[in-house]
Parts: C-alpha cells; structure tokens; sequence
C-alpha cells in the first residue's frame, strides 16, 4: 500500500495503473476510519482490480461554528486498518495541495442541496461536490462508493455525476450500524457515555416509522410526530429536523407515496448526528 500526499505523485501512479488496465474503485473519506469506511473499502476491493481512499478533511464544507479543527484525524490509525482490507492507495493532500494560493473554482448542484442539511448548512454541499470533482479527477475511478448514511449527499453527487457525464459507476451501500442501531460516524467519539446511550433512539424512531408505514399510514405529519416523541425520550436530543421527502426531487411530502426519505439531523450536546431510511409505499 502507497500513501500519496501530493497531486504529481498521484497521478503518476493512476497512469500507471490505467496503463495496465486495472480497474479503479475509489472510496473519499474524511479518515478516522470506522467499520462503515471499512465495509465500502472491502466492497470496492472485491469489485475492482485497484482500491484506493482518500483522506482528507475538507475545509470547504465546514461553516463557521463547526468542527473543522476539532475534526478526529490520526493517519497512524487509517493506516493501519486501511491495510486490513487490502488498500492500495491512500490519497492524503494537505489543505494547500488542495486548494492552492488563488484557487477559485466550485461546482454546485443547485435544488437538492436546497433542504434537509443543506438549509442548516449553507454552503456545505458546495465544499462536497467541489472537492469531490477534484478527488474524481485525480483518481479517475471507474467505481465509487459512499454509504447511505449521508444520503443527501449520496443524492447530490450522483446528480453531479449524471449531470456532467461523469465516465464512472455511482454505487450507495446500506448504512453500517452499531449493535443497538445507532450509524456509524467518526463523529460519534465525541459523545459521552450517556449521550452515546440515548443516541440509539434516532434509529429506534425510523424503525417504528417504518413500522407505521408498513402498517397503512400515510399522513407525514402524524409519522413525524411519532419520531419526535421518541427522540425526545432522550434528555440531551436537540432536534435540527425530522423531514420526510420524495427520492427524486427531495421535497417535502404530505403524505408517503412512492419511494420516500425520512432523515433527521439530531444534536447531543455538542455532536450532531444524522441518519435516515428510505421505504417504498
């Protein structure tokens, strides 16, 4: 396994492999690696010839107030477990490799980062596509692979990637959870024991969501408040949102019809977690 931090190198390396004509599986990450990385590693590591990661914390898609330099980083570790799955390469620039003195260019997918994290995150979804298009660039991937945990996410890239003809294939793979359901997130470490406790409500309220739904109802507003009144059993839950929407457009419904997205975005303390399931009705 080769860890890589400048763009030269990098692309050195990806003509190498393109030369032999290998396939590339790609999986971005922000490291502080988890079981979910680990399962979209081994995933993109059974599906392609060549497997490679980045690492990189990306400042454009933290606002102001956010996590940016609390953000857990130890390449020491990511190291270590991404040789476990059989990694080939780890891309891990600096911020200044990234993003030079008088860089100036962003890419925007423009509705579908309107709602959900993107009305309490202005700007976060730029950062996302932006640094995106650069790593898709750079690594030229013929796969990619991202969890379904970030599901706006997941959903805005493979517009952008559709949009702009992107010459690769987009792949979502079902959340990693915990024993008692809570999503694997780097961003879990932060919680304490206790909050760490209550946090397993945020799936325990979509899972009966989507008991209710399997059992007949239909009207979002009673399905919301269901969720609400079970995350709020939990006495550090501050809720952001509970939205349900549509798959194709992610607007908000007022009753379920078709494939649906119920997310929530719910902060314990100072962590805010997110998660989400998708039925079809």
């Amino acid at each position: 396994m080769e860890i890589i931090k400048d763009i030269a190198r990098l692309r050195e390396r990806i003509r190498e492999v393109k030369k032999k004509g290998l396939s590339i599986g790609f999986v971005p990450t922000m490291g502080y690696l988890h079981e979910g990385h680990l399962s979209l590693m081994k995933t993109a590591k059974k599906e392609n010839d060549f497997m490679a990661i980045s690492i990189f914390v990306n400042p454009l898609q933290f606002g102001a107030g956010e996590d940016f330099e609390e953000y857990p980083r130890d390449l020491a570790r990511d190291e270590m477990l991404a040789r476990s799955t059989g990694c080939d390469l780890i891309f891990s620039p600096s911020v200044k490799e990234m993003y030079p003195t008088g860089y100036g260019t962003f890419v925007e997918v423009k509705k579908l980062t309107e709602g959900l994290c993107g009305a309490s995150r202005p700007g976060h979804f730029l950062g996302v596509t932006t640094v995106v298009t650069k790593l898709f660039n750079l690594l030229r991937p013929d796969r990619v692979y991202f969890g379904q945990k970030d599901a706006q996410q997941a959903f805005v890239l493979k517009k952008m990637v559709n949009d702009l003809n992107m010459d690769l294939e987009f792949i979502v793979l079902p959340t990693f959870r915990e024993d008692d359901g809570l999503a694997m997130s780097s961003r879990n470490k932060y919680l304490t024991p206790e909050q760490r406790k209550e946090a397993a409500v945020l799936y325990k309220s979509l899972k009966q969501a989507r008991k209710l739904a399997v059992e007949g109802e239909r009207n979002v507003e009673v399905i919301k408040k269901v969720i609400s009144d079970i995350i709020s059993e939990a006495g550090h839950a501050q809720i952001e949102y509970i939205e349900i929407v549509d798959t194709q457009n992610l607007r908000s419904l007022h009753m379920l019809k078709g494939e649906c997205l119920i997310a929530l975005a719910v902060k314990f303390g100072q962590t805010r977690l997110i998660d989400n399931i998708i039925l079809e009705v």
